[in-house]
């Protein structure tokens, strides 16, 4: 029984292609259809065939849903096997269908190749179609339309009755803009300053001069390190082994954002950058060394093979982690799901995982797998290595002297130890002293064990002479010093392939890498392609000596007509300036993320930017200058009732600071932030109660802090911070108890309390209004405002109490500070 296309809709009964070819994929398809063999005999994967049946006979009898087989296996929960069952409301899907004659929305095809086709309504979802630039909707003159982002919200809501709320005041407006930018509060001078500025582009100038800030990079490259799955250590068990040069990585994030490297080329340098440096590899310019450092993108994963031993494995599973943060970063996808059996939900069939696979395999090749330490790169120039050589040939010569004058003053000091012996007891054990080690007799080291004070070190040559081992202490320090003029080695971390080794990749069966199978070449999803246009990699680029993939994957991912790329991009840039994305999910633009709640304005926005020649400070400007950015948080009564969750975006969205800007932001107010940029990253440590801390309590920007999958900051990680697992798409906001106590109890919030008290007190001399002007100044530095009467006379009488101590007053004011760092004020953007 067929249906027309036009007649299936909600309305009309189920139909296969529609409603329960999904289900069936989702819950059958791997064993009646999509697997090498069929259970049963039975497959699934049309309409017909599960008329026809299998062993059992007819899986599906038109009309007649209690005599189908297959409604009485999913409801007695027979099948699927294992503990995943069909839920009830899709049952109540399968049983309508069949009831209504299991229609069809068109002919069936004769054949099907093996394993899960993508199918037409497949095809058609929404993150699959090419990106098309929509028409802004018209506006007024009256409208507040500033750009075309505010065109496509404010006609969103207009359909629901509902339009744009005032625009914030500048002192808000300020403090958004600087958390949302640079992560770092602005001062009150710099405040001051924008409130009175008559300029009508005051804002506008405002917005320019934080994305020019190298702060703006810092605070943006923490956005894109959270889905790369950024770590400084290795993750292999409990040891945990520490990644000293992945900071290179980080700070390769931080200058391309700052310089505003375009996005395509950001891409392409982190895919393959490897593979744009001429080898060998020796003299590297700094550009080059940039270049490599970009490749640890693809050496973030956790690498379980650290610690020794490259267990397949262990290897593949590095293979495997590596593949879910590009495709779940830069394709929004949840790739990984296919790499035991086609994916359940989404149109990305098991060959395609090891497709995508084959790309990144001559890099992480199991077969021929380098641990960590195999894939540095020494920065070491010919001078350096010269220079070098020079030093430890003058540092050997000295030595030499050294050994010599040890030797003499060993002599001296054995000759008196052996003072202490028998005449005939002396003469053996210097005789067996002076034999060289190999060629004593069996009683000669006989003897020297049973006098092993006889056997001198210059460790001990203080016994004997005082003067001596000082004058040898001074000279092993000269020696040192004279080493300690090389220059130092340093390394790059890479992810780079060994010329002229390139793995043929298998489809493993069930995702296990001991059971190799079909081969596959590399290239892209199919799904991401129009039908049979799929990208196909060539398997050895002939003018590079590497295989050349990742380039040429890395390539065709921005050539502006990816239907994923563009998306996922603008929607993560989106979500950061708005505290929710256009699309919810972020790292799953597939069947389970949620659909966006904009479409047309994401495609503009994707289109846009590659339009715009990828560069992302021209994005943030484009939204941070909205209407829509710059409206008030404040929420109408109206507006309320309609749009609850502000996904209409006719307000700003109130939002807590996220972990790192908080710190941050509690140092930065205390006057002790440390703005020195890029380098090794702090390390940390536990503390004796446990707490995890950064070393000699660094004031550090946190982005500097090491990310230490063991030991995540305790301030971070009760603020949400992510779990250095594999990656995270985006960050779980949560209020909980373990947050109060922490600015109640910890040593960092009173610590910073006292220090902005110590600032305060600094900056206000003593006088009979001091108290005025510490309480004036405490707002200004953590809330960005001028105290109101009614707080003023609270913050007195609270300062005004009495307090114990060897300083009243300072501690009265401590006390005052921390309520301000605590608060919902300090702690949230509105």
């Amino acid at each position: 029984m067929t249906r027309g296309l036009a007649a299936a809709g909600e309305d009309g009964p189920p139909t296969f292609e529609h409603d329960v070819r999904p289900i069936l994929k989702a819950y059958c398809l791997d064993c009646h259809g999509g697997g090498e063999a069929l259970k049963g005999k039975l497959d699934l994967r049309l309409r017909r065939f599960a008329v026809r049946g299998g062993k059992s006979g007819p899986a599906v009898v038109p009309g007649k849903p209690g005599e189908s087989e297959l409604l009485t296996r999913v409801r007695g929960e027979e099948m699927p096997p294992g503990e995943k069952k069909v839920p009830a409301d899709r049952i109540a899907v399968l049983e309508k269908w069949i009831a209504a004659g299991a229609p069809t929305i068109r002919d069936e095809p004769q054949d099907l190749p093996a394993g899960i086709d993508i199918t037409p309504e497949e095809r058609a979802f929404w993150a699959f179609q090419p990106i098309r630039r929509p028409e802004p909707p018209r506006a007024g003159p009256k409208d507040r339309v500033r750009t075309p982002i505010d065109a496509f919200i404010l006609a969103r809501l207009r359909e629901h009755g509902l339009g744009f709320a005032p625009e914030a005041d500048r002192r808000t407006l300020i403090r958004r803009v600087h958390a949302d930018l640079t992560g770092l509060p602005p001062s009150p001078e710099e405040v001051e300053a924008f409130v009175a500025d008559p300029a009508s582009d005051a804002y506008e100038k405002l917005v320019d001069r934080l994305l020019d800030s190298p702060h703006y990079g810092e605070r943006w490259a923490r956005h894109w390190l959270d889905p790369a799955g950024y770590a400084d250590s290795e993750g292999d068990g409990a040891q945990d082994t520490a990644r000293p040069y992945a900071y290179r990585y980080r700070d390769y994030v931080i200058r391309a954002l700052n310089a505003d490297k375009p996005f395509d080329r950001f891409l392409v340098e982190q895919l393959a950058g490897d593979e744009l440096v001429p080898r060998p590899w020796t003299n590297l310019k700094p550009d080059q060394v940039d270049l490599l450092a970009a490749t640890g993108f693809l050496r973030t994963a956790p690498d379980g093979t650290a610690a020794g031993g490259g267990d397949v494995l262990v290897s593949n599973q590095v293979v495997a982690d590596t593949i879910k943060i590009v495709s779940s970063t830069v394709l929004g996808l949840t790739v990984a799901c296919a790499q035991c059996h086609d994916h359940r939900y989404d149109p990305i069939p098991q060959s395609d995982y090891y497709r995508f696979r084959a790309v990144f395999e001559p890099a992480l090749d199991p077969e021929h797998w380098r641990q960590p330490g195999q894939r540095l790169i020494s920065l070491y120039s010919d001078a350096d290595r010269s220079r070098a050589a020079a030093i430890e040939a003058q540092a050997q010569a000295l030595q030499r002297d050294v050994d010599a004058k040890t030797a003499r003053f060993l002599a001296l000091a054995t000759q008196k130890e052996l003072e202490k012996y028998p005449k005939d007891v002396r003469d053996r054990l210097r005789a067996a002293l002076d034999s060289p080690a190999d060629k004593r007799t069996s009683e000669q080291k006989a003897l020297l064990d049973a006098n092993p004070s006889a056997v001198l070190s210059p460790g001990v040559l203080y016994q004997y002479d005082q003067k001596a081992a000082d004058e040898l202490k001074k000279d092993a320090e000269r020696v040192a010093a004279k080493r300690a003029e090389k220059p130092p080695e340093h390394f790059v971390s890479v992810l780079d392939e060994v010329p002229g080794v390139a793995p043929q990749t298998h489809l493993f069966h069930r995702g296990d890498p001991r059971q190799p199978k079909l081969p596959v070449g590399p290239g892209d999803l199919t799904i991401a392609a129009p039908d049979g246009q799929r990208f196909e990699a060539s398997a050895d680029d002939p003018a590079l000596p590497t295989t050349g993939r990742r380039l040429a994957f890395a390539r065709y991912l921005v050539n502006g007509k990816h239907p994923l790329v563009g998306r996922v991009l603008m929607n993560r840039i989106w979500l950061h300036h708005f505290g929710r994305g256009l699309v919810e999910t972020p790292g799953d633009f597939g069947a389970l993320g949620t659909r966006p709640t904009h479409p047309e304005l994401l495609d503009w926005l994707a289109d846009e930017v590659a339009r715009g020649g990828w560069g992302l400070k021209r994005m943030h400007r484009l939204i941070a200058t909205s209407t829509t950015y710059r409206q008030s948080s404040r929420r109408e009564p109206s507006a309320g009732s309609s749009d609850g969750e502000n996904s209409l975006y006719g307000r700003y969205s109130v939002h807590r600071l996220d972990a790192e800007t908080l710190r941050d932001k509690m140092l930065a107010v205390a006057g002790r932030l440390d703005l020195t940029p890029f380098g090794p990253p702090v390390s940390v440590a536990e503390d004796s109660v446990g707490q995890v801390l950064p070393e000699g309590d660094s004031p550090r920007r946190s982005i500097y802090l090491q990310v230490r999958r063991s030991k995540p900051v305790s301030m971070l990680a009760a603020f949400d911070a992510p779990s250095t697992g594999v990656n995270c798409d985006r960050r779980q906001p949560s209020t909980s108890a373990l947050q109060a106590l922490m600015l109640m109890n910890s040593d960092f919030t009173l610590d910073q309390a006292k220090a902005m008290a110590n600032r305060l007190r600094a900056a206000n001399p003593a006088g009979p209004d001091r108290p005025r002007r510490t309480i004036a100044g405490a707002w200004a530095l953590a809330y960005q405002r001028p105290v109101s009467p009614d707080e003023l006379n609270a913050a007195l009488a609270f300062v005004a109490a009495p307090r114990r101590g060897e300083d009243p007053e300072l501690a009265a004011l401590t006390d005052l500070c921390q309520q301000l760092l605590s608060s919902n004020e300090f702690l949230y953007v509105d």
